[in-house]
């Protein structure tokens, strides 16, 4: 995106989102045992012209990155290795010129190199680029995310739904044809949601990717916003991870809290993250988290904050799940306590508010 575009963006992010958030039903994480899924992403923007030249310095470049996030992963969690590599919006493709001119199609060595990335360090890769496809109503042109397997294969492709129309121009990102889906991908750890950049100010996305049992929505932008999607994270109840053009690249947790951020000029950020997780609340027998740590020592994990009130815990105990733990203690996660008093309320005013 040009800078232009990065001002819609950032401004679009402060008004707000088009329409009311009604969040999905919410369905706890809790029993399942520990599912770790270590995650890189970056701050990156690619650069270079169109053509073979220039594509050949983005795919290196790309190539790089991707390197640094696995040394890095390694280094945090030796042995383990990546699970997810998420790349910035377009990254594979030239800036500026219509669609048409830097489009590029996912075959030949922009295929390979995506494909060998994902099979050399066995992980899910979130490739980015304006694509050129042939359909049966023509040639179109899209903003796209395209997610390789650890195989190498390609397992799927988000097409981004909401392209922009920059201040005093009615086509959309020079010529971008909108998708039309809200895919969930089903990998090997969990589901996986993708939006692209301006999705963040349309709410449909993010609840039908939240109705679809979304457990991470990786979000690629040029944008480095982070108050709105705290916020759609901390609605739907699913982590978001962020890689961006600058600023910053976060990882935001189910309880809209960030989870992990680097800001420049770092480029890499590499976090696990634990599908498996409970949401709780104030209480007095939590104690902030410390009655968890006083009874299971390391075997529990948490991010608790006293101004927010409410923590992501997660158990790193590969036999025993959170919802054991917490239940031990006689706690209760919030979005259960939240329907609980619901129940309540209504009861005692004889029906729901009007």
């Amino acid at each position: 995106m040009n800078p232009a575009l990065m001002m819609i963006v950032a401004w679009a992010t402060l008004v707000g989102a088009v329409g009311a958030a009604e969040p999905a039903r919410r369905v706890s994480k809790a029993e399942g045992l520990p599912r770790k899924v270590i995650v890189g992403t970056a701050i990156f923007r690619s650069s270079g012209p169109a053509g073979d030249a220039g594509q050949e310095k983005r795919m290196a470049a790309l190539v790089d990155l991707v390197d640094t996030m696995a040394r890095k992963a390694e280094q945090s969690y030796p042995g383990r290795g990546l699970d997810l590599v998420i790349l910035p919006e377009t990254a594979a493709t030239a800036s500026g010129g219509p669609a048409s001119t830097r489009s590029i199609r996912l075959v030949g060595p922009v295929r390979e190199a995506f494909g060998a990335l994902a099979r050399k360090y066995s992980t899910y890769l979130v490739a980015t680029m304006d694509l050129v496809e042939d359909t049966p109503a023509g040639t179109t042109y899209s903003n796209s995310a395209v997610l390789f397997d650890r195989k190498g294969e390609v397992a799927g492709i988000y097409r981004k739904v909401h392209p922009v129309a920059w201040v005093g121009v009615d086509n959309l990102e020079g010529g971008i044809t909108p998708g039309r889906e809200f895919p969930v991908f089903e990998c090997d750890f969990g589901k996986l949601g993708i939006q692209i950049c301006w999705d963040m100010v349309y709410e449909d996305g993010w609840k039908a990717l939240a109705e679809k049992g979304a457990e991470i929505v990786v979000w690629p932008t040029a944008s480095p916003s982070t108050k709105q999607p705290a916020s759609r994270a901390g609605t739907h109840r699913y982590y978001i991870v962020s890689s961006t053009y600058r600023e910053d690249a976060t990882v935001f947790e189910p309880t809209g809290m960030v989870a992990a951020q680097i800001e420049s000029p770092e480029t890499v950020l590499v976090k696990e993250l634990d599908l498996s997780h409970a949401l709780l609340g104030w209480s007095a027998g939590l104690n902030d988290g410390k009655a968890l740590t006083e009874k299971y020592g390391d075997r529990v994990g948490y991010h608790y904050d006293r101004r927010e009130d409410i923590g992501l815990f997660w158990s790193n105990d590969p036999q025993t799940s959170i919802g054991t733990m917490i239940k031990s203690l006689g706690l209760e996660e919030i979005d259960a306590q939240i329907a609980r008093n619901g129940r309540l309320q209504d009861a005692a005013r004889g029906g729901p508010p009007r």
